[in-house]
């Protein structure tokens, strides 16, 4: 697995050294070399590169990549340039196109929300080519929980999108008064339109980051 390199690795150094860490590191080497897996290895920690510490201001929870070839890239919700915009993603575009007037993209690719500090985790980091969920119970949750334990440390306000009950058993990590948690169904075609359609999450995270002092995030992709 690549390594991390910027700010999050002095936050994140004491995880690694952990036991559990060591045997996820070992078991995720063994799927990359026995199995297809996804994202490839070197995009394996693409959130943490995109989006650090210093900056994260909006987090959003998935739960494991997209296991279809050339999906997934290592960021929730998001897939490679030239790849067909997945469901869920298209009824996030829908929601922020009635939420502030943004038209709906044609790309797929949320890097350019990565890089303005919305940092886009995965429960899961990997999974294997069609076999959704298949790396659920390796140890990637209890890194990804450390990791938003060390976000609600934050003093500067952050938002979290919790879409979806995956998501929202986040929440009681989330002790931070000075954050603000939002918290909808998820934006599948199953449950969008039992409260994610009309949630308003875009405009209610630009709001309370201007009125903490902080630049708003521009969704328009």
């Amino acid at each position: 697995m690549p390594a991390i390199s910027n700010d999050w690795l002095p936050i994140l150094s004491e995880e690694f050294r952990k036991p559990y860490y060591k045997k996820l590191y070992e078991t995720v080497q063994r799927e990359y070399r026995e199995h297809t897996v996804y994202p490839p290895a070197s995009e394996l920690f693409t959130a943490f590169h995109l989006t650090p510490y210093e900056k994260v201001k909006v987090v959003i929870l998935g739960q494991d990549p997209y296991h279809e070839p050339g999906q997934a890239h290592g960021l929730s919700f998001s897939v490679k340039e030239g790849v067909p915009i997945p469901p869920s993603l298209s009824n996030i575009y829908k929601e922020i196109a009635v939420d502030l007037g943004c038209s709906i993209p044609k790309s797929g690719c949320l890097v350019p929300w990565a890089n303005q500090g919305v940092l886009l985790l995965n429960n899961v980091l990997t999974v294997r080519a069609h076999e959704a969920h298949s790396h659920a119970g390796i140890g990637w949750e209890t890194f990804t929980e450390a990791v938003i334990r060390k976000v609600n440390e934050k003093k500067t306000p952050v938002v979290y999108l919790l879409w979806g009950r995956p998501a929202q058993q986040k929440e009681p990590l989330l002790t931070n008064p000075g954050h603000l948690v939002l918290k909808a169904p998820h934006p599948s075609p199953l449950s969008a339109f039992r409260g994610f359609f009309g949630c308003r999450h875009f405009s209610k995270t630009n709001d309370f980051l201007t009125k903490n002092g902080q630049t708003p995030i521009d969704w328009q992709i």
